[in-house]
């Protein structure tokens, strides 16, 4: 005579199952015997699962932040339109993209450059290399190497490496050659009464590089502030160091420049987040926004995690704890490298809709 299942097991084992709410969302993956479709593939990846669900999820987000742009702005928020220092025209979602220096002397710096070009966001935050690192590409090129590649080997060869990208020393030489001159005329204009703040040093080196293929170049000609507060961390500083030797005296006020990325949230009527990456662009970013509030959409990309209390690895959920986004935000966070989602994100947002934009800034011009 067999022995019956002990209770203790069929209890714990069958538990009676509760109706799943009314609306659940099944889990079902792109299925390629429907061919290769990439926009569909990235359309499924909300009901794939895991970091898939949060990249779909981050789409959504980055779509309601362009929608909400392009609605207009209500009558009673208009007598604000004129009140920030920027002079940049206002829409009814002003869109911060920040982003580490990686991201520059990657790829990614031609999704960022294309955003900036076609006017798809309306204020950038980044570090020293973020800057330099474009100005450098256009000067000489960046080349793909492997993380695996000894560091003493390069330096004997005068080659730099970040991650698995190669930049050899040369490159920095023609920046300095580039810039030093630009640097000596700044000097001059600052005793005849200019104010240099980080972002002014920005708009006028893109102004300076005069390539379509820089992101500031494009952040000069629409009018994008770009706000970089440690600007002397990188080889930017470098040059500024030497050449307060050659002829010194550049003063660089970073106090103008928080009142005006305040001023960018403060002023906006509704606001976006697109963080790439942690550390000083992703918490300048948010403490702007807390000067309103919080911040309505937010969507952060990066590979850290909150275990070790750091503001890079923080949950979205941690932001809205200091009011950096706003209690009624959905924001979302993907666990990724965003040199892999940005393209997703650009593709299946910003670039997709680009008739959307012309004909929106069309139609703010008549």
């Amino acid at each position: 005579m067999m022995a019956a299942v002990p209770e203790i097991a069929a209890d714990a084992v069958l538990v009676q199952s509760e109706q799943m709410p009314e609306g659940s969302e099944v889990v079902r993956g792109y299925d390629f015997n429907e061919g290769v479709d990439y926009h569909n593939v990235f359309k499924s990846l909300s009901r794939t699962g895991f970091q898939a669900t949060s990249v779909g999820q981050s789409i959504t987000e980055i779509n309601r932040m362009i929608d909400c742009k392009f609605q207009e702005i209500s009558e009673e928020k208009k007598p604000e339109v004129n009140l920030n220092p920027c002079g940049r025209e206002l829409t009814n979602c002003t869109i911060f993209l920040s982003y580490t220096s990686n991201l520059i002397s990657a790829g990614s710096r031609e999704q960022i450059r294309y955003l900036v070009q076609h006017n798809m966001v309306d204020c950038l935050v980044t570090s020293a290399g973020g800057v330099e690192e474009d100005f450098i590409k256009c000067l000489a090129p960046t080349y793909i190497g492997d993380f695996s590649l000894p560091g003493k080997e390069l330096r004997a060869k005068g080659i730099n490496r970040i991650g698995n990208l190669l930049v050899p020393n040369s490159n920095y030489c023609l920046f300095e050659n580039w810039l030093t001159p630009i640097l000596d005329n700044m000097v001059d204009e600052q005793n005849e009464g200019t104010k240099w703040t980080p972002s002014k040093v920005i708009a006028r080196l893109g102004k300076e590089m005069d390539n379509p293929d820089s992101v500031y170049y494009w952040a000069y000609k629409n009018n994008i502030p770009v706000f970089c507060p440690a600007l002397t961390d990188g080889s930017l500083g470098d040059m500024i160091y030497f050449h307060s030797y050659q002829k010194p005296g550049l003063v660089i006020d970073i106090v103008e420049d928080i009142r005006l990325i305040n001023s960018q949230a403060v002023y906006a009527v509704n606001t976006g987040m697109i963080i790439l990456g942690g550390g000083v662009i992703k918490h300048h970013t948010c403490n702007a926004n807390l000067m309103r509030n919080g911040a309505d959409f937010s969507v952060f990309v990066n590979t850290g995690s909150e275990y070790d209390g750091s503001d890079s690895g923080a949950r979205p959920d941690e932001a809205v704890s200091w009011g950096k986004i706003k209690l009624t935000a959905r924001p979302v966070k993907v666990y990724g490298e965003a040199s892999v989602i940005l393209p997703i994100l650009v593709g299946e947002t910003f670039a997709s809709r680009q008739k959307e934009f012309q004909k929106f800034y069309s139609k703010q011009k008549d």
